[in-house]
């Protein structure tokens, strides 16, 4: 038999976190959080990671070109982000640039990523399904060039014949007469009258 002690232990819950700080930190900064997290009993307080700078990051968007430190810690008693921003605060760090989600999420998120980065890599190593009767129609249709299409080549013609006849030409003023009257009066202008320069004026 187990002695209780163990049972115990085994049967104890703690809280794991992963803490997040955008930008630099200031040196010491990690180990003055660790002493203000007493007060959540800490079982473990992991080495700092720090990421290469990105252009974008996810968790912090309002702070583009950064690095991202990121600490896992496991606590016996549970925490809360307001928290931990405060106790950052304290220490002299922005609250906007740190925070801490459960490793549940973080795990979470992690194995969505993954996911989506393996279909992505199925995706551009798989080949092109195979064309169906429709498109190797249009290829058809579309191989032989810009300037071989049937449209251009004017297949499909607009001068449909009608019950009874075919359409009249529409009529343009080119076809109308052309006269040599005045359309505004019918008064003839006098003669101009002699000069010097025009005897006959």
């Amino acid at each position: 038999m187990k002695p209780f002690a163990k049972y115990l232990a085994e049967s104890e819950r703690t809280y794991n976190y992963r803490i997040k700080v955008v930008g630099d930190v200031p040196e010491g900064f990690f180990k003055q959080l660790e002493e203000k997290c007493a007060q959540f009993d800490v079982i473990k307080f992991g080495n700092p990671k720090t990421t290469p700078v990105r252009k974008t990051i996810p968790d912090f968007p309002a702070f583009p070109n950064q690095p991202m430190t990121i600490v896992d810690v496991e606590f016996r008693y549970p925490a809360i982000p307001p928290q931990i921003r405060q106790l950052a605060q304290l220490l002299g760090l922005d609250p906007n640039r740190i925070m801490m989600p459960t490793m549940g999420y973080e795990q979470s998120i992690d194995a969505e990523n993954d996911k989506i980065e393996d279909e992505n890599k199925n995706l551009l190593n798989s080949p092109y399904p195979a064309p169906d009767a429709e498109q190797r129609a249009l290829k058809k249709d579309y191989s032989t060039g810009p300037y071989d299409h049937a449209v251009l080549k004017n297949a499909y013609r607009s001068n449909f014949t009608i019950a009874g006849d075919k359409t009249p030409p529409a009529k343009t003023t080119n076809d109308l007469p052309m006269g040599n009257k005045s359309p505004m009066t019918t008064i003839k202008r006098q003669p101009k009258p002699a000069t010097g320069a025009k005897p006959r004026g």
